[in-house]
């Protein structure tokens, strides 16, 4: 699964999730993509299980790009602990998702495998998506 090397601080406040997408909103690699309509935050194990849905259903065909990285760190108390006693330790790391953000890409393949192939990682996805086509306005 996707983790941070290292990073300067091991805890992060939560912060909300506002505004557009401003970088990586536009189709870089492939023919295809998965753009997120909403925003949220996508654990690093539902990124995998997106790529692993996609990889299979084209056989290992064609080429795969994920655009986004599990960067932040999520914590998160043990059952049935008091309230108080500071932070708990970091349960999992996830990616921040604005909408408009380009998620995954694929090309090398025919536009029907392509599609079954992102409608499939998009059920995996805790936020609405919708499919790019290489030279498609991305807002219709």
């Amino acid at each position: 699964m996707l983790a941070p090397k290292k990073m300067k601080f091991r805890k992060q406040q939560k912060r909300r999730i506002r505004g557009q997408a401003q970088s990586g909103n536009h189709l870089a690699f492939g023919d295809f993509g998965l753009m997120s309509l909403e925003g949220g935050r996508i654990t690093a194990r539902q990124i995998e299980a997106a790529r692993i849905a996609m990889t299979r259903k084209t056989k290992r065909g064609g080429q795969v790009w994920i655009k986004i990285f599990p960067d932040t760190p999520v914590s998160k108390k043990p059952a049935e602990v008091r309230m108080g006693k500071g932070k708990g330790s970091v349960d999992h790391y996830a990616a921040k998702v604005r909408p408009g953000r380009v998620l995954y890409e694929i090309g090398g393949i025919e536009k029907e495998l392509a599609v079954e192939a992102l409608q499939l990682a998009a059920a995996k996805l805790p936020v609405k998506t919708r499919l790019l086509v290489k030279n498609d306005d991305p807002w219709i």
